[in-house]
């Protein structure tokens, strides 16, 4: 699980130097609709609402903005917000898959088509990818003034995979059938994730020669910019050197 952990902790720490927070409230607040659309404003019974409002909250997200996100999931009259996910592949193989949450599939698909037929890439069939990654939990948690060691063994006995210890936080990785089980252990233990989320982790990652990479990169991050994805996972290796631009 090493390689997962370490993938994670590099899109992780890449994330936090890339993404701007407007972007970053944008698709929290359509977590939250969505949410609440599913399964209704109160998150006492609603799992999957908890866990965008302890996002929100790790984000610092103004109670005010989520009280707004959770009024517009209960308006009945407002854009409906469609779940749905993309697959391809760009230059040298590397795969690229794409979460989106839109209230017009046919724009989407339409952006998303052109920035990999503009970059030399090719937007495939749902499914052409499912071998190559899988999907896991992930949970980033302060350290805080944890016990290590008891906070390792009661995660674990939630089903924690691997657990990485990184400067101030802990990242924690689950198999995506535990990701409820761990939700509700740190609420047991009474810790507040800065993050937690299901994501695509590469199965393995592809190196390429750094301005191959590059441009691959400007890619990820022209379709990270759409306002309507909320994820993209790929199997391009985040070198030192990439890092660092």
């Amino acid at each position: 699980m090493s390689g997962h952990s370490k993938w994670s902790t590099i899109k992780r720490k890449k994330g936090a130097l890339d993404a701007k927070r407007s972007k970053i409230f944008s698709k929290i607040i359509k977590d939250i609709t969505i949410a609440v659309r599913e399964s209704g404003p109160d998150s006492t019974g609603n799992p999957r609402l908890r866990v965008a409002i302890a996002n929100a909250k790790g984000a610092s997200m103004p109670k005010e903005t989520i009280q707004r996100a959770i009024s517009k999931g209960s308006d009945k009259n407002a854009a409906t917000l469609t779940e749905i996910t993309y697959e391809g592949k760009c230059a040298h193989g590397i795969a690229i898959y794409i979460e989106c949450a839109t209230d017009n599939s046919q724009r989407t698909v339409s952006n998303i088509r052109s920035y990999f037929s503009k970059h030399g890439g090719e937007l495939g069939k749902n499914g052409m990818l499912n071998y190559l990654f899988d999907r896991k939990g992930v949970f980033v948690v302060p350290k805080g003034e944890l016990d290590q060691d008891e906070f390792e063994m009661a995660v674990i006995d939630a089903g924690a995979e691997d657990i990485e210890d990184e400067d101030d936080v802990f990242t924690i990785i689950t198999a995506m059938e535990d990701f409820g089980n761990m939700v509700k252990k740190l609420e047991e233990l009474k810790v507040e994730p800065e993050s937690a989320s299901l994501q695509r982790i590469p199965k393995s990652t592809e190196t390429l020669a750094v301005e191959s990479a590059r441009k691959i990169l400007k890619l990820i991050e022209l379709i990270e910019e759409d306002e309507d994805v909320q994820n993209v996972f790929h199997n391009l290796q985040l070198t030192d050197e990439l890092l660092e631009d």
